[in-house]
């Protein structure tokens, strides 16, 4: 029994030690640390964590298996580049979830939560155009108080499952390349912001049909602009 419980003991702390690498190399993916279309190599990505390959290598079919990256001919691993159908479809289901929660916030929603979504929009509007040329920070910063807008109403709407199926959605692209569509491009960046305003305009008046309606127009429209930029960066990210 001693033997097969040690056994045990060593393969869970195994498991864990892939999945905390997993969980790290996919954070730097999703910030953009690591850009899409950029061979990981285990022996680099062993140097950084303190690790032996073999966890690497388990990692890295951990996060082949969910689809962020791809093992490709006389490449190894690299991140992949979406295509730009799968981003359509993903919005597509993201915008009918994302409705549902805004419908569900106007029921909910508090005083202090209708302050906190009009100060994350306001940041993230301030955060994206604040410097002449954005950086790295900026972009993180814009997108933290995006998420920050999108994650409160998921969660004033008070369904577990539907938060985490919103979340799932988002975590299957990386979250740098909406930030940087923002910082790219003032009409956008306005837009998104007065799209926001309208959405939380709906909700605290108790307008569940605008406030679906607004929410809806708003991912389907997002999820376009992320959509084409894949389209033009999915034809030079392995050239060159």
């Amino acid at each position: 029994m001693p033997v097969v419980t040690d056994t045990a003991t060593v393969s869970e702390g195994g498991r864990a030690l892939v999945d905390e690498i997993a969980a790290k190399i996919r954070d730097r993916i999703m910030s953009g640390d690591i850009p899409i279309g950029a061979q990981l190599r285990q022996a680099e990505l062993a140097n950084d964590f303190a690790v032996s390959r073999t966890p690497v290598r388990e990692a890295l079919r951990q996060l082949q298996t969910g689809g962020l990256i791809d093992v490709l001919p006389n490449r190894g691993a690299v991140v992949r580049v979406p295509s730009p159908w799968e981003v359509r479809e993903a919005y597509e289901v993201r915008a009918e979830l994302e409705s549902l929660a805004a419908a569900r916030a106007v029921q909910r929603i508090s005083r202090m939560d209708i302050a906190a979504l009009r100060a994350a929009n306001t940041e993230m509007y301030e955060q994206s155009g604040s410097e002449p040329s954005p950086t790295a920070d900026t972009a993180t910063a814009s997108r933290r108080e995006n998420d920050v807008f999108h994650t409160t109403i998921a969660a004033v709407s008070a369904n577990a499952r539907l938060a985490r199926a919103i979340d799932e959605i988002n975590e299957t692209f990386p979250r740098n390349v909406s930030a940087q569509l923002l910082i790219g491009d003032d009409r956008h960046r306005e837009e998104n912001y007065q799209e926001h305003v309208r959405i939380v305009e709906a909700i605290e008046r108790g307008d569940a049909e605008a406030a679906r309606r607004e929410m809806r127009e708003h991912v389907l429209k997002a999820g376009e602009q992320l959509a084409r930029w894949y389209e033009r960066r999915s034809s030079t990210v392995f050239k060159g």
